[in-house]
């Protein structure tokens, strides 16, 4: 294993400290407990939205923290959820005088260290709403899990939902749009290789060289099945078609497709599977409008691919078109 590392427990650290150096005009960077937030922030008189998760999934969450997304992000260690210390010192830092929204990916650790965050916060004196994102189809309950994960649809919520607080909605309302994104996306995964954690030098799983896992997690938790590898269009079909029928999408749906990357997969491989993924969208009477392809919830080193598709409103599509400049996702300013 080569990797770009010095001391395996600085790793979120020196990590940190250089997106706090890339990027002084979008964010500044806390640690002890870790956090990121804002540089020109907090924003008064503005819903703060704030997320987080393990590390290694780099952009989520620290990526999206700037105009038109997140307020904060908290990052745990490798894979690790945060601390609600650092939800809790976030939340505070971040609040604008009109509440906070957490944005929480369906993980175990996660949903119960922002519920103690927001516990703490409440006793404070600080009104509070969470959000769970469930939209992974692959399989109900994980080895990080109690129901279906939390995946592509939480970048989706954090661009949408961040629009529109920037327009100055209510707590309430972003709640409840943040609610119909994670209710109106799907996805699912897959991989070709498996990643290596930077603490412990051991890779996630293991797969024969003709092999793929089908409906993969994003820390290496098992899908669907173990499957040879196929053609490109096969397997963007496989994917699409669970996605689809799941919530399900109907003919005449305005849709958001993305396409993900998931750490190791280069461009050129992502975009053949969203020309085959967008021409089966069409076959199927989907208008696709709006669209995303890169790695913007990866796995650390992981080679492979997710599938996110999200019908679409004008609440929505109002908060998606916003303009954003943060670290990973700009336009529009």
């Amino acid at each position: 294993m080569k990797q770009l590392t010095n001391a395996p427990d600085q790793i979120v650290n020196e990590a940190l400290a250089g997106m706090a150096l890339a990027h002084p005009d979008l964010l500044r960077v806390h640690q002890s407990p870790n956090y990121l937030v804002r540089a020109s922030g907090p924003t008064l008189g503005k819903v703060a939205l704030i997320s987080g998760g393990g590390s290694g999934h780099e952009p989520m969450h620290g990526g999206f923290v700037g105009h038109g997304m997140l307020d904060a992000a908290c990052p745990g260690e490798i894979f690790t959820s945060p601390t609600p210390d650092q939800i809790q010192e976030a939340s505070t830092v971040a609040h604008g005088g009109k509440g906070v929204l957490h944005i929480v990916k369906n993980y175990t650790g996660d949903v119960l260290n922002f519920q103690m965050a927001a516990e703490l916060l409440h006793e404070d004196g600080l009104e509070v709403q969470a959000v769970i994102i469930d939209d992974d189809v692959a399989v109900k309950d994980s080895l990080y899990t109690a129901g279906r994960r939390g995946v592509g649809a939480t970048v989706l919520a954090e661009k949408i939902c961040g629009g529109v607080a920037e327009a100055g909605a209510s707590l309430g309302v972003l709640a409840n749009l943040c609610t119909a994104v994670n209710g109106s996306a799907r996805s699912m995964g897959l991989a070709l290789a498996p990643c290596t954690n930077p603490e412990t030098g051991q890779s996630s799983f293991t797969l024969g060289h003709d092999e793929i896992e089908f409906g993969i997690g994003i820390h290496g938790e098992p899908g669907r099945q173990r499957i040879k590898i196929e053609r490109a269009d096969t397997l963007t079909e496989m994917l699409m078609l669970p996605i689809l029928d799941d919530l399900p999408f109907k003919k005449g749906d305005e849709v958001l497709l993305f396409v993900d990357g998931l750490g190791a997969t280069p461009l050129l491989e992502l975009y053949i599977v969203y020309r085959a993924a967008e021409t089966l969208a069409t076959k199927h009477g989907l208008k696709v409008s709006r669209r995303l392809v890169g790695p913007y919830m990866t796995s650390l080193d992981m080679a492979g691919v997710a599938i996110t598709v999200l019908r679409l409103n004008d609440e929505m599509r109002k908060g998606w078109d916003a303009p954003v400049c943060t670290p990973a996702l700009r336009w529009g300013m």
